[in-house]
């Protein structure tokens, strides 16, 4: 049975008054919490967090963070929970973060931007303390799981699709920019498809969300209670290594793995055609959001008999029309965002988007874009400052960026373990990056599509997934040459 989180006498807390950090490592809840909005279990091994306002589509606040950072902190230096998983009640994993209230408080001025902005310090606290946490974790994306829940989730090891999962990083329409760390896992999704989603706030569904590689596993969301049953059943020894318990966990997912939906091949924006102009358009080699643009009105101007067609037309279109339409400072801090951020390493984004996000609260956009499309009835179309992406000029998107030693977000953990710059726990665990595919390519000459599928195949354990990527990576990006060999076409 699930545990109901701790409340506080209410005589108490009329008499005490509590801050969300007293040090830097402890985490309190204040009055005013909600008593029941996560709720923790317990089952053998497994430890289980629960984000439980499903009417709100379990959207993230301050009371909910300090729930569960002592919690975690708790179960990380007990050696019987062997296995963190963390779900959501209803139809959503989490949705993201509360703005609507963060919007009000912004206009109730500096004190109320200061409180949004310890908000921001708390969550990037907590997501930090996942991405590096010292147990396995994993989360069941079963759902809408949109920014807030992202970091709940996205730098951990395991990230589990269903049928029902709708991912995205909606920030540029509401006048802010993807944190949570987005600035280190948008970066290292295959070519391009990060920045877009970041610029576009696309939503990948379903199967897509493990193609892409933001979930690592996919399974139907009737699997979910047997498999959370199943793992609280391993037994680890204290002195196993946590490579050897990832290799387990990883093992005992696959078990209920049941297939792939037969009928929802690799589709836009993760392959196909789409993915092709989506790396065309927003290659490195584009320095600003203009060039991207330009590339883009070009495929919008095309002959419609030219490869891809009508298609490709329509996408450019709606690409263009999509950008244009959310706040220009937020594309322009996102772009810069986003190709700084891949030097950045994991205890580096939290604290650099922690100083995003402060200009942000200080930034009229975020307050408009909010009111405009999800406090506001009817919704209105917002009105950025500025209004166009030519009056955004330099100056103003370095303002989002200042020194780091001008920062001073100071995270829960610090010391071995707590930073790095290529995730921990390998790449074994979900499908290879089409980086990973292409470079066997080059060094091994292999002489046909089979070789690839048969070495990855082995690589991976027979993991559902793994031909399919490595088939639509042959189909966009590989050719044959007149003696039969194979390369990877730039």
């Amino acid at each position: 049975m699930p545990l109901r989180a701790k409340i506080l006498d209410p005589s108490m807390r009329q008499t005490f008054k509590y801050t969300y950090a007293t040090t830097a490592n402890e985490v309190r809840e204040e009055p005013g919490d909600e008593p029941n909005d996560v709720l923790f279990g317990s089952q053998h091994g497994v430890r289980t967090i629960t984000l439980n306002r499903p009417k709100k589509l379990n959207s993230l606040d301050g009371s909910m963070c300090r729930k569960i950072l002592p919690r975690l902190q708790e179960w990380s230096k007990s050696q019987m929970a062997n296995v963190v998983v963390i779900k959501g009640e209803g139809r959503a994993f989490c949705a993201g973060g509360d703005v609507g209230a963060l919007a009000m408080q912004n206009k109730q001025g500096a004190e109320g931007q200061n409180k949004s902005k310890d908000f921001f310090s708390l969550e990037y606290k907590l997501d930090h303390f996942i991405a590096t946490y010292s147990k396995p974790y994993v989360a069941f994306l079963d759902g809408i799981t949109m920014g807030g829940g992202v970091g709940l989730s996205i730098n951990a090891p395991f990230r589990i699709a269903t049928e029902n999962t709708v991912f995205a990083m909606p920030e540029t329409t509401i006048g802010f920019f993807p944190d949570v760390g987005a600035s280190f896992f948008l970066p290292r999704l295959d070519g391009q498809l990060g920045m877009y989603l970041a610029l576009t706030s696309e939503q990948l569904k379903g199967v897509n969300v493990f193609y892409s590689g933001v979930a690592t596993h996919y399974l139907h969301s009737s699997s979910l209670p047997d498999l959370e049953a199943r793992l609280s059943e391993l037994d680890f020894k204290d002195n196993d290594s946590m490579e050897h318990r990832l290799r387990i966990i990883n093992s005992t997912i696959d078990e209920f793995s049941t297939g792939l939906p037969h009928d929802q091949p690799i589709s836009s924006p993760v392959g196909g055609n789409i993915r092709q102009a989506i790396d065309y358009c927003f290659q490195p080699a584009n320095t600003t959001v203009k060039a991207c643009l330009q590339m883009v009105t070009e495929l919008a101007d095309r002959n419609p008999d030219d490869s891809g067609g009508p298609e490709i037309i329509d996408w450019a279109k709606k690409t263009k029309k999509t950008i244009l339409q959310r706040s220009p400072t937020s594309v322009k801090v996102t772009y810069k965002q986003l190709r700084d951020s891949p030097r950045w390493s994991i205890a580096e984004t939290f604290i650099r988007e922690q100083g995003i996000a402060s200009r942000f609260m200080e930034h009229p956009d975020f307050v408009e874009g909010v009111s405009a499309l999800l406090i506001d009835k009817p919704r209105r179309t917002p009105t950025w400052t500025p209004a166009s992406l030519d009056e955004v000029d330099r100056p103003t998107v370095q303002a989002f960026f200042p020194p780091r030693d001008q920062l001073g977000l100071q995270l829960l953990k610090s010391g071995e373990g707590s930073d790095y710059h290529e995730y921990p726990y390998g790449a074994d665990i979900g499908l290879p990056r089409e980086r990973t595919i292409e470079a066997f390519i080059d060094q091994n000459r292999p002489k046909d599509k089979e070789a690839v599928v048969k070495h990855f195949m082995l690589q991976s354990g027979g993991k559902q997934g793994v031909k399919e990527k490595v088939e639509e990576l042959f189909n966009r990006r590989i050719t044959t040459g007149t003696d039969g060999s194979i390369s990877v076409r730039r």
